[in-house]
């Protein structure tokens, strides 16, 4: 059963969106260095092993494996040829367990950064970060995307380019930034200005927020910045399982499926529409996210310091323009 983006919203509340692509590839085989979307072709069944897994613990919305299928990042493997073919077989995929099940799916196509810096820093201009991301962006409407997923943005200027590709290309749009540093993006953009980033674009984008980062706590604080003084706008809460570390050569990550109920509960009194997981969420976490928005306890808008009870400390500090009042960070979250 088929459905679109604004019919699940005007139909539901809160919205779940899945996990990790590229951590639960990892545990699977995925070499590093591999590029993830070589499996659209070379490993298609466990591409859809994996999409299938977060549709049974309760997705109502998957992204596809395109986040670097974008020409910039594929020449650093030679495949810049085969940004169109990679991104409509990583929809296609997506498309058929979707299509496999008898309630309505989302397929997002998920976009990421080309990884390159825009002028005058960098070599990257307007024009060709359109091009790149309109490629990529046809094939993944082709292959059957309801949705282009933009997403782990920093540059105010790479954000407007992605959203104008897509709706050169004819496709509906949600953006997220990931905001690591201090608080803020890499650029520097802060939680509460992502929504003059769109101003002027039409249509708008269905959705904006956050997602990746350094963890719950912080992402939980980045929506809470971006829902102070807007309540129309649909917000999305994408959160990294918990702070990653090292567990001898490995990068493991802190979030038990418990941690991840807590923030979606949180998430949502905090005021997003649409939750999911970042790196490190596998399909076992989400099962217990969904769970949590099924409940949906009665709750009121969260404080920094329920945050960090609740999720634990946070890895940045609050910037400073959207700063509730410093506190003791050092806290150990309740279980």
């Amino acid at each position: 059963m088929r459905g679109s983006l604004p019919e699940l919203l005007a139909e539901r509340r809160v919205l779940l969106a899945d996990g990790a692509t590229g951590t639960n590839y990892f545990q699977d085989g995925l070499a590093p260095g591999e590029p993830p979307e070589f499996w659209n072709f070379d490993q298609p069944e466990r591409v859809a092993a994996l999409h299938q897994r977060f549709v049974d613990a309760g997705a109502d919305i998957i992204l596809t494996n395109s986040f670097g299928c974008n020409r910039q990042r594929l020449k650093l493997h030679n495949a810049q040829d085969q940004v169109y073919e990679l991104a409509k077989r990583s929809a296609g995929i997506a498309r058929m367990v979707a299509d496999s099940v008898d309630w309505p799916v989302i397929v997002a196509g998920a976009v990421g950064p080309t990884g390159e810096l825009f002028e005058p820093l960098g070599a990257l201009n307007e024009a060709d970060a359109i091009a790149s991301f309109s490629e990529q962006m046809r094939g993944l409407k082709a292959g059957g995307a309801d949705v282009a997923w933009i997403e782990t943005m920093s540059a105010p200027e790479e954000i407007r380019a992605a959203c104008k590709a897509a709706i050169a290309v004819g496709m509906a749009y949600v953006a997220t930034c990931s905001f690591d540093t201090a608080g803020r993006t890499m650029m520097g953009l802060m939680p509460g200005d992502l929504k003059a980033v769109f101003d002027g674009l039409d249509p708008a984008p269905l959705a904006i927020g956050a997602n990746c980062g350094v963890g719950a706590s912080d992402i939980l604080v980045s929506i809470l910045a971006m829902s102070e003084h807007d309540h129309d706008t649909t917000i999305v809460g994408k959160a990294n399982c918990g702070v990653p570390h090292f567990q001898g050569t490995e990068i493991v990550y802190s979030g038990t499926p418990k941690l991840m109920s807590n923030y979606v509960e949180l998430a949502v009194h905090a005021g997003a529409r649409i939750v999911g997981g970042c790196c490190g969420t596998s399909p076992e976490h989400l099962a217990a996210m969904r769970v949590a928005v099924n409940r949906r306890n009665a709750g009121s808008r969260p404080s920094l310091e329920a945050i960090i009870d609740r999720i634990g400390p946070l890895a940045n500090s609050v910037p400073t323009i959207n700063a509730a009042p410093k506190r003791d960070r050092r806290r150990t979250p309740k279980p």
